[in-house]
């Protein structure tokens, strides 16, 4: 099995910074895309921010300029750095991941089970 596992959702003042980790396990043949998405309370899910495999970054209007996706493909590991928080980025933050397992043919997105992040004074 291929599981996500997200950490560093915390409680932060406005202004402050926050780092999230996504980390991917299992029986893993090849990563290709990675991305963050959050929910914010009474709000659908959106995207946030997406990452290839080659490095290419992709981001919402709404964190362009304060966040920054990277991984490191040794590791198996997405990163989200988030500064100049509001409140409004309130949500909980899921990371999401296209993976080629060992015993598939095909790519399966997955998805980690969320970090919350609660941004107020």
């Amino acid at each position: 099995q291929v599981q996500l596992v997200e950490s560093g959702g915390d409680l932060v003042q406005p202004g402050g910074s926050l780092r999230l980790s996504c980390a991917a396990s299992g029986s893993i043949f090849s990563i290709n895309a990675m991305g963050w998405y959050r929910q914010p309370p009474g709000k659908e899910r959106e995207l946030v921010a997406t990452i290839t495999s080659g490095g290419s970054t992709n981001y919402a209007d709404s964190v362009k300029g304060r966040f920054t996706i990277s991984r490191d493909n040794a590791k198996n590991t997405v990163y989200l750095q988030m500064n100049s928080l509001k409140p409004e980025d309130t949500a909980v933050y899921y990371c999401n991941a296209v993976i080629l397992t060992r015993a598939n043919l095909r790519y399966i997105t997955y998805w980690g089970k969320g970090t919350l992040v609660t941004v107020s004074s």
